[in-house]
């Protein structure tokens, strides 16, 4: 298959800039044997008593730092991965690229980088001094909104730009498909008797990343950490013995859910990093039903969401949701996609 075989059409002004008055108030496309123009909170209504909801529950750094090279030359940084207390990989934005042993900083000397290395399109830089990366963050560093966002980030995006659930900081955007839910969405999902559980996959930069080939056996997907508890293992297990379905918020739940699934259905527990590249063809083994957002033209997350409703529904349904004049991308509305006949 070719990248260009996931364009479509855009009009600029549907990419949502800011978010819903409301979690919940988002427009709901149900993609199932018809295309339904729904609300958010009808979702309980699609759904049935034993499904299962999966969250993704990673929590958005404050990833993008802003300094100076030792010359004072001015960089920004792009955390894409937390190395640990004192240690990082990142995207530098900077004239000229620093070499190993070159220092940047951020904060004054509360926030001395040095360079040690790079491995492709990213750096590794190690913090000096008395404190941890983490605590730069919180510090100095600002909400990485996607690109396509216009407007610096405020005290709205510090809150909205996360998920009710997110709880293990590491990822450097948004799983956006969860920024729909909240508290009386949630309560209501339960009176349905719809169960949910969560998993841990850290959204890397590379997310943001065009796809450069078009061909799509030669593109190479950047890797993202992701974990599976016990108790999401066993949740799973319980909601296919009684009939239930596996309904994943997000295509970070998807290809955390489909990295860790035994051909059974069944999910390894534990640790591990992906890769996984999921294009039409792909078999899906551990999910029966999707919430998402509307994706970019020719991105992986689109390829994605074709390989799981179809390539010729999806065109169907994002030609439509343009016609209706959702809204589009990290803010924008939702889609329930369920797999055709």
């Amino acid at each position: 298959m070719k990248t260009s075989d996931f364009h479509y059409e855009l009009p600029p002004e549907l990419i949502a800039q800011l978010p819903a008055a409301e979690r919940s108030a988002s427009r709901l496309l149900h993609v199932g044997s018809e295309l339904r123009d729904l609300r958010m909170t009808q979702l309980p209504d699609l759904l049935r008593a034993g499904d299962l909801l999966v969250f993704n529950d990673t929590r958005v750094l404050k990833a993008r730092l802003q300094g100076r090279k030792d010359t004072g030359g001015r960089v920004e940084i792009l955390v894409e991965r937390v190395l640990g207390e004192r240690e990082m990989r990142a995207q530098l934005g900077v004239s000229k690229t620093p070499k190993p042993g070159a220092f940047l900083h951020v904060d004054g000397e509360a926030g001395r980088l040095e360079v040690l290395g790079r491995d492709e399109s990213f750096f590794h830089l190690r913090l000096e001094g008395d404190g941890t990366l983490h605590e730069l963050l919180e510090r100095a560093g600002r909400l990485p909104l996607p690109p396509y966002i216009r407007h610096d980030p405020d005290a709205d995006d510090a809150e909205r730009y996360q998920t009710v659930f997110a709880r293990e900081p590491g990822a450097v955007a948004a799983p956006t498909a969860g920024l729909h839910f909240d508290t009386p969405l949630l309560a209501a999902l339960e009176h349905r008797g719809v169960r949910t559980a969560t998993l841990t996959l850290h959204v890397g930069a590379g997310t943001f990343q065009p796809v450069r080939v078009d061909d799509l056996s030669e593109h190479r997907m950047h890797a993202e950490r992701y974990r599976i508890g016990q108790d999401l293992a066993t949740r799973i297990a319980d909601t296919r013995a009684v009939g239930g379905r596996i309904v994943a918020v997000g295509t970070t739940s998807v290809r955390a859910l489909e990295s860790a699934a035994e051909a059974d259905g069944s999910l390894r527990v534990g640790e591990g990093e992906t890769r996984i590249f999921i294009t039409p063809g792909y078999r899906f083994r551990a999910v029966d039903a999707l919430v998402t957002n509307f994706h970019l033209p020719e991105s992986t997350l689109l390829m994605l969401v074709s390989a799981f409703g179809g390539i010729e529904r999806m065109r169907a349904a994002y030609r439509h949701a343009v016609e209706q004049r959702y809204r589009f991308f990290s803010y924008g509305d939702a889609m329930l996609i369920e797999p055709s006949a």
